[in-house]
């Protein structure tokens, strides 16, 4: 039959009352943590090279000469385990859903937004040269969060809620926006290089590509069944080289950044990580900035 451990026996006989958790009053337990003397349950004890410890200290990194956040789990890129692994995914979502909404209620903000390289605007009269070659580089970013139909949004929504939630909870947040950014900014950044000058561009594409190929690089890395993300990534290339009125170029530079930036991101050496992956991202914007201004020279 079930007995009591001798310890909370004798206090028992005694009549002391046995401690319970700080965290969890519930619960008796026997075990206190090693830095504030505090009992803690098996569910709050963290393993300490002596003894054990509680929560609070471990986070605090009382004693230990190491700064709080040294102590919080980390993901594996090294990023920081949030509450909320899809914060960020859905903060993106909102700004793209709002333009839509915005540019459905005021259509000429489309004309004002659009990746443009540079072209004759008629209006209003008497007309203007628009365009990035014309100073006007915030068309580079404002693009990428721009949509005018419901069946564009859906597409490119719904593979960023499918790939940027797993990869956000891969990367940390701060890791993920970078990698979309970037990847949005050198789909446009390839798209003023080869499109026509006049040739409008809109869309987050280029941003969700570079989330696939960031995510075909993760399940390399964790060993995992590549092929269905592989599938899926053939038949949107297939439809982006067949469809008409598809910028294949914000899709292919996109991808080609979303790729080289999850492999500093994912494979740096953990003694080394964050320099790492902070110069492969400052070696992708470099070379966005290299191919615009080199667009700019030859347009003016």
């Amino acid at each position: 039959m079930d007995q009591q451990p001798p310890g909370d026996r004798a206090a028992a006989g005694s009549g002391v009352p046995t401690p319970t958790c700080y965290r969890h009053p519930d619960r008796e337990t026997g075990i206190s943590c090693t830095r504030c003397g505090r009992p803690i349950c098996p569910e709050c004890m963290v393993s300490a090279s002596v003894g054990f410890q509680c929560p609070d200290c471990v986070r605090q990194g009382a004693g230990t000469g190491h700064h709080p956040a040294a102590a919080w789990p980390r993901t594996l890129a090294g990023g920081s385990v949030a509450a909320d692994p899809r914060l960020v995914t859905k903060i993106l979502l909102g700004i793209n859903l709002a333009v839509f909404l915005l540019v459905s209620v005021r259509p000429g903000l489309v004309g004002d937004l659009t990746l443009l390289g540079r072209a004759w605007d008629p209006s209003p009269p008497p007309g203007s040269i628009e365009g990035v070659a014309e100073g006007q580089w915030y068309r580079l970013v404002t693009s990428m969060f721009l949509h005018q139909e419901v069946v564009h949004i859906a597409f490119n929504m719904l593979g960023l809620w499918w790939l940027g939630g797993q990869l956000e909870a891969a990367l940390g947040r701060s890791r993920y926006l970078a990698l979309y950014l970037l990847s949005g900014l050198a789909g446009s950044a390839l798209t003023y290089l080869i499109a026509a000058p006049n040739q409008g561009s809109l869309g987050a594409s280029g941003a969700v590509y570079g989330l696939f190929g960031a995510t075909a690089v993760l399940m390399r890395r964790m060993n995992y069944d590549m092929r269905p993300v592989l599938v899926l990534l053939a038949i949107n290339m297939v439809f982006t080289f067949t469809w008409g009125g598809i910028a294949w170029e914000a899709h292919v530079g996109g991808l080609i950044a979303g790729v080289v930036i999850a492999v500093g991101m994912v494979h740096a050496p953990r003694e080394r990580r964050t320099a790492v992956q902070a110069g492969t991202c400052a070696l992708v914007l470099l070379a966005t900035v290299a191919i615009i201004v080199a667009r700019t020279m030859s347009l003016t």
